[in-house]
């Protein structure tokens, strides 16, 4: 197996992406450490695991929590060599009572704006921080970002731009610590079908009465088919697959280096029918 002998900390892991995360490095037979805010969340997932883990209450965005965490870690598992920087919210920077896609950027509420770089940046800065440390050569760092971060949206300026500052200390962590042995990559996710698309399909539906009378699952697929060339979602799994690559010794020479998981949706334009198609 690519990771056995190896433990790694996965941040907001408790369910969606990072509990896929888990899982896959679990089965590549990596011991595992989750630290989230929903601590029994944590340990339910760790339990659910098919090997040695852990699940820790923590607060990815407080650098002395997850000092401790990373502490606890070591104690119980002898290191910790691997990093995934999940942690995060995502969803329309809006409040309640108007689509945000109605929301001048210039009346963008400070607080969102600050929110979003708490939970969506400082996350991974704190998180590095604290298990930096306890990284030796051959360790790597998995940032998860997003494609939000390298195409604009009216919708979601804040989160995007956290995501890009993501993407920015990713290929500064592997600069700085590549004489170390420490590589430092970070993953694009395209469109996967999370709890925050409930909030998303309910702003996208205020802006577009098109989509009156939809599912917020209904509204996630047809952006799918509109929006994706390969017209097909994406899934948290995808993400995990491609973590334990990254972690693996089979990407000894990958650093500094941003992958898109996003079926071609940051190519540009809008998903093309092929010839067999009907018109």
């Amino acid at each position: 197996m690519e990771l056995e002998g190896r433990v790694a900390l996965i941040t907001g892991a408790a369910r969606g992406i990072g509990a896929a995360i888990a899982k896959c490095f679990a089965k590549a037979g990596a011991k595992i450490a989750i630290a989230d805010l929903d601590g029994e969340g944590a340990m339910a997932t760790a339990a659910s695991l098919a090997t040695p883990s852990i699940g820790l209450s923590a607060d990815a965005s407080d650098g002395n929590a997850m000092s401790s965490a990373a502490d606890q870690i070591v104690a119980k598992f002898g290191s910790l060599d691997i990093l995934i920087n999940n942690a995060g919210i995502g969803g329309p920077d809006t409040n309640t009572t108007q689509s945000s896609l109605e929301i001048p950027f210039t009346e963008l509420p400070d607080e969102t704006w600050d929110m979003h770089l708490r939970i969506n940046l400082r996350t991974t800065f704190a998180s590095t921080k604290a298990a930096i440390p306890h990284l030796s050569r051959g360790s790597s760092i998995i940032n998860i970002a997003s494609i939000a971060a390298l195409m604009p949206s009216v919708s979601m300026p804040a989160y995007g731009a956290a995501k890009a500052g993501v993407i920015h200390l990713t290929k500064t962590l592997a600069s700085q610590f590549a004489p170390r042995g420490i590589r430092a990559n970070a993953i694009c996710p395209g469109y996967l079908w999370t709890r925050a698309w409930e909030m998303i399909a309910s702003q996208i539906k205020k802006a577009n009465p098109a989509y009156e009378g939809l599912t917020a699952r209904q509204i996630f697929e047809d952006v799918v088919q509109n929006s994706v060339p390969l017209g097909t979602e994406q899934t948290p799994e995808d993400v995990g697959h491609l973590a334990v690559f990254l972690a693996s010794d089979k990407a000894q020479n990958i650093t500094g280096q941003a992958f898109t998981i996003d079926g071609g949706a940051t190519l540009g334009g809008r998903k093309q029918r092929s010839s067999d198609e009907n018109p």
